[in-house]
């Protein structure tokens, strides 16, 4: 099932954070939700554990103000229980129920399995798991369509390689740094899914550009990435474009991925995202980016093997 999605798709995690249900901070956050919904972007993605819950509950309250064109583009994804990790088919359940309650909806166009890194491939997949309790859900009627949504490539090819998902998202694994997600997206656009790549500023350097603290990946930006970085910044400015603007083109121009997940934290931040899609890059670049030969990314999947 491929859905239909524009090529950005609005992240949101940690909208809501800090605040408290009635505060001026709330109030401040839904206004700011609005104004996703009113973006060209089709989808808005969110998570059961984003911001404790309170990224979905800040959406709801904008939801109940915009209406039902609002209610159906919200993404979501269900997570393990907080407290004890438990992440089987009644988790899910459960999982989904408090979404639903927080949005302020009955039904979702898509719910991811959210990081199952509490259970093993075989526990999620097997009787009483959380594939199965997703299953459930989507012959049910209340969602459209399952996916599954995390970083590690090896633990993500193996979701895919299932044939039950309908999409698939991966973090920080496809970038100018790091393409490792390449031949999972590969198999997932074959298979005919929705194929969701989020991270494509690795969460840090390809945003910020080289700087002491960059950080790719949740992780410190080692000099050798940080000299690697800096000939493409160099690369980039010789055709009079941003290095943001490089890193998000070479996800969107890419045959293999139906959207890109960016995340978004204020009005600023989603009108630099439109004016980065809206600039053109020269093909020029992309031959340039190519004689760099590969980055030293500093990902490492092995404890996920």
């Amino acid at each position: 099932m491929t859905l239909n999605v524009s090529p950005l798709t609005l992240g949101t995690s940690p909208l809501g954070r800090g605040t408290e249900p009635g505060s001026p901070e709330e109030d401040a956050a839904v206004r700011f939700a609005e104004q996703l919904f009113d973006s060209s972007h089709a989808f808005i993605d969110t998570s059961n554990n984003y911001a404790g819950g309170r990224s979905e509950a800040v959406l709801g309250r904008a939801i109940a103000r915009k209406g039902t064109d609002a209610a159906t583009r919200v993404i979501s994804k269900v997570d393990c229980d907080p407290e004890t990790g438990a992440f089987d088919r009644d988790r899910v359940l459960r999982s989904f129920e408090e979404t639903t309650a927080r949005l302020g909806v009955e039904r979702l166009p898509l719910l991811h399995l959210h990081d199952p890194y509490t259970v093993t491939f075989d526990e999620a997949i097997g009787r009483g798991g959380a594939v199965e309790g997703l299953i459930e859900l989507r012959e049910s009627g209340r969602v459209d369509a399952i996916g599954v949504a995390a970083g590690p490539v090896g633990m993500m090819a193996r979701y895919v390689e299932t044939g039950v998902f309908d999409a698939v998202l991966i973090h920080n694994r496809f970038t100018v740094v790091d393409h490792s997600a390449a031949p999972v997206f590969a198999d997932a656009h074959e298979r005919g899914m929705t194929v969701f790549n989020a991270a494509p500023f690795g969460a840090g350097i390809l945003a910020t550009g080289t700087r002491e603290g960059a950080m790719y990946g949740y992780r410190p930006a080692t000099p050798e990435l940080q000299e690697w970085v800096s000939r493409l910044e160099r690369v980039a400015a010789s055709f009079g474009v941003s290095l943001p603007a490089v890193a998000l083109h070479f996800s969107l121009r890419s045959p293999l991925i139906d959207s890109t997940v960016v995340g978004i934290s204020s009005a600023q931040r989603l009108a630099q995202l439109d004016e980065l899609a809206a600039t053109p890059i020269p093909d020029e670049v992309w031959a340039e980016l190519e004689a760099l030969g590969p980055a030293p990314s500093p990902v490492d999947d092995s404890a996920y093997a």
